[in-house]
């Protein structure tokens, strides 16, 4: 077999799976060889789960991101480049401009070797790369819902066997726990939910487990979304499309909820070119979004991604869920999030922000702890006054003060 360092050629553009399925110990190797010049490296990474810089493999490496993170934070700016660009168009984008595809997989309980669990890009991928290197982790067992991988796709496999990195169950706060109990108000029995990740999703989750045959369709799953699904709140019986199935790109959580995913094939894993795909979720009547937010102004605009001059995260998937959430008969897209931040020292409702991530035409209702603003048909004095009224009292005064003299 060629060596590691001899597969690669220069000018090449690599894809490197993220979040849970990044393939460690095959990067390790890579980091560890000498590699050729003027290589691309892609990936949409996780803070908490991805930490590789890999513009620093060698002086000529570069590196394209889809989100950024606090490990990219002293990349050489030269090399490190963000795009902006949502999840289903990353999807679109991958299928033709990917030459190595760096992938994580691992066998089944029937031995059958599969993807995941995250497989956001992994058909896109696959398809578009002349390559493709696989890590073959021997100490997890692969979902059962993940799509299978034929090894004669595989051009160079290597094994390895540690455990995944877990996502800890975040800690559920007074001001989380409230906005999960607003949030919780505006869902309905058979509504098919998406939430992302956090002690606010989490929290909304948790307050849910008074609602039936609800349905789930999103981008990931945590153990918060497997408790639901085993205590019978979620069943996906109510869907109209995908009928006792539960559509996931990713799985982030504890050892217990990958263990599980082993054994639960109604758990499906699917791309972003279906879980984050307009055409597919309008499909689903009563669709309901949650996201969250770095800030929202009184114009009913979201930045999802930009604080303090700089980049902090990316566009991810969330515009894609609103827009589909809009298009779903019934369908609601909620942005919730805290009043404050920096400790209750900044509001994070503002007059205006700093980046636009979604649009005021993008989003029906906000929640913060102090209660819920429903701005989908409200005119844009109206919806101001809407957004001042679940700010922190101390801002409200001086938001209102800034409204009227405009």
């Amino acid at each position: 077999m060629l060596a590691l360092a001899d597969i690669l050629k220069s000018q090449q553009r690599i894809f490197v799976t993220g979040s849970s399925n990044e393939p460690t110990t095959l990067i390790n190797q890579l980091a560890q060889v000498k590699l050729p010049d003027h290589l691309e490296f892609l990936q949409f990474p996780l803070a908490g789960y991805n930490q590789t810089d890999f513009t620093q493999f060698n002086s000529t490496a570069a590196m394209t991101t889809f989100f950024m993170t606090p490990s990219l934070v002293g990349a050489d700016p030269r090399r490190l480049k963000f795009l902006p660009m949502q999840m289903r168009a990353i999807y679109d984008y991958l299928s033709s401009n990917v030459d190595v595809a760096v992938v994580q997989i691992a066998r089944d309980r029937n031995g059958i070797l599969r993807l995941g669990p995250n497989v956001d890009f992994a058909g896109a991928v696959l398809n578009s790369a002349t390559v493709i290197l696989a890590e073959l982790n021997h100490s997890l067992t692969a979902a059962e819902g993940c799509p299978p991988i034929n090894n004669q796709q595989i051009d160079f496999l290597f094994e390895s066997e540690r455990p995944l990195r877990q996502q800890i169950p975040p800690e559920i706060d007074a001001k989380a726990a409230r906005i999960g109990a607003f949030v919780a108000e505006l869902i309905n029995d058979g509504d098919c939910l998406q939430t992302g990740i956090g002690a606010i999703p989490a929290a909304i989750l948790q307050q849910l487990e008074d609602k039936s045959d609800l349905g789930f369709h999103g981008g990931l799953i945590d153990d918060a979304g497997m408790n639901l699904i085993r205590r019978g709140n979620v069943t996906g019986q109510k869907k109209t499309l995908d009928r006792g199935l539960h559509i996931t790109g990713m799985a982030l959580g504890s050892s217990e909820l990958h263990d599980w995913l082993g054994s639960t094939p109604e758990v499906a894993f699917r791309g972003a070119n279906y879980t984050h795909e307009l055409a597919t979720i309008r499909q689903l009547p009563n669709f309901v979004s949650v996201n969250s937010a770095v800030e929202i102004d009184l114009y009913g605009q979201v930045n999802a991604e930009y604080a303090g001059g700089k980049q902090i995260s990316g566009t991810g998937g969330s515009v894609d869920f609103m827009r589909a959430a809009k298009a779903s008969p019934g369908g609601r897209s909620i942005v919730a999030m805290t009043a404050t931040a920096r400790r209750g020292s900044v509001s994070r409702i503002v007059p205006k922000v700093e980046m636009v991530t979604a649009l005021r035409t993008d989003v029906d209702i906000v929640v913060t702890e102090y209660g819920i603003a429903d701005i989908k048909y409200l005119p844009n004095q109206a919806r101001a006054e809407a957004l001042i009224n679940i700010a922190a009292p101390q801002f409200r005064d001086d938001l209102r003060g800034g409204l009227y003299s405009t």
